[in-house]
């Protein structure tokens, strides 16, 4: 018996205890409610940046060819190294060009002298013919022959012309200014103004040109949305990043869009140029180009800690509204600037939104709202090295 009557003194002690236990989480609950932080936002302007992959390409780029036949006889530069243009890069045998400019001259020559002989001709059968001395059939042969010998002088000097043109093209200079590339032919090689090799390259690295690649559905997508929902174009200024993902330092713009679209890919190549002053682009590099296209004037700008997601990634932040209490609201974030979320949707000018006491509050919940980062704010406590709560300090504070 005297057993069976402690059992029964536990029992009720034990559901004294849990009873105290409830009241007290009560009263843990009706403390009061709870403070949170709020950011009024207001519309701004958001550049709609777009990032895409990207190749670069050479400013200029231009094949170093020969103009004529024959064989080489000097190189005068050092492969790899910076030409300038109209700087000689090599020397064709001159020999027989410079046979055939003579030759040239010399006939020239010889043209002027039968032409001077049949002018002064000409001249002296005018009075004959006057006076019947002459008939007149000779002297139009003598106008004639004196026309075409003022002919044969200007054939045989567009023939010198040519000639001293092609010994001119015996040197071959560079057509553009840039970093030139190896020598595909050496000296002695036998050349020809129709061969299909050059012989050599030469590209301008400073300024490059990105070509960057955008789906033809986003940039159709685009323009459909400009000068609506306060989105309107901008001048895009270029970031790249490198293969290795570093940022590359110099900014560029978008010089054009081309006016096809790739059958193959789908898409379109937008051009743009960016400075390359040491060199660290070089053509055919793949980067990724980020650029904004135009700017939505009526977005807003929230806070990243402000905004969560669900299981299917739906974005919602949490409002302070009527009477205290918090909203739950859905909103449309698809991309960052900076430390701030872009919301294009959802939102209204003056709107209170939760950053700070977000930890476990629900919908519906009676808040206090001060500004955020106001010390009235509750932090939530931390864990010590004994595994005691840290921080009671603060929350009294709060």
């Amino acid at each position: 018996m005297t057993a069976i009557a402690l059992l029964l003194a536990g029992c009720g002690n034990s559901e004294s205890q849990d009873k105290g236990a409830g009241k007290g989480g009560a009263g843990g609950a009706g403390r009061g409610p709870t403070t949170v932080g709020y950011v009024v936002v207001q519309p701004t302007s958001a550049a709609m940046v777009t990032e895409l992959a990207a190749r670069t390409s050479a400013y200029e780029s231009s094949d170093v060819r020969p103009q004529v036949n024959g064989i080489i006889r000097r190189r005068f530069f050092t492969e790899g190294s910076l030409v300038k243009r109209g700087q000689p890069l090599y020397e064709i045998d001159p020999r027989l060009y410079r046979a055939a400019a003579n030759e040239a001259q010399a006939n020239l020559q010889s043209a002027r002298a039968n032409q001077e002989a049949l002018r002064i001709q000409a001249e002296r059968y005018r009075p004959l013919a006057a006076i019947e001395a002459v008939s007149k059939q000779e002297y139009t042969n003598a106008i004639a022959s004196a026309r075409q010998a003022t002919a044969s002088v200007a054939q045989t000097s567009a023939a010198l012309e040519t000639a001293r043109i092609n010994l001119k093209f015996t040197t071959v200079p560079a057509p553009i200014t840039g970093r030139i590339g190896r020598s595909l032919f050496t000296v002695g090689a036998l050349v020809s103004a129709s061969q299909t090799d050059p012989l050599a390259q030469i590209q301008r690295l400073d300024p490059m040109f990105v070509d960057i690649q955008q789906s033809a559905a986003d940039m159709l997508s685009l323009r459909r949305s400009l000068s609506q929902n306060g989105i309107v174009p901008t001048t895009a200024q270029v970031r790249l990043k490198l293969e290795d993902g570093s940022d590359y330092g110099q900014t560029g713009s978008v010089e054009f869009s081309e006016a096809l679209v790739n059958t193959e890919t789908g898409t379109v190549t937008l051009r743009a140029r960016i400075p390359n002053p040491q060199g660290i682009l070089l053509p055919g590099m793949f980067v990724r180009a980020s650029f904004a296209q135009a700017i939505n004037e009526r977005a807003f700008l929230v806070p990243q800690e402000a905004l969560s997601r669900d299981a299917k990634g739906n974005a919602t932040v949490m409002l302070v509204g009527q009477n205290g209490k918090t909203v739950q609201k859905p909103v449309t974030a698809a991309r960052t600037q900076g430390r701030y979320w872009v919301v294009t949707t959802g939102l209204n000018p003056g709107d209170k939104i939760i950053t700070q006491g977000l930890n476990n509050l629900r919908p519906g919940a009676q808040v206090k709202a001060v500004p955020a980062n106001s010390p009235q704010v509750v932090k939530p406590p931390q864990q010590g090295k004994d595994g005691q709560q840290q921080g009671a300090s603060q929350s009294k504070a709060g």
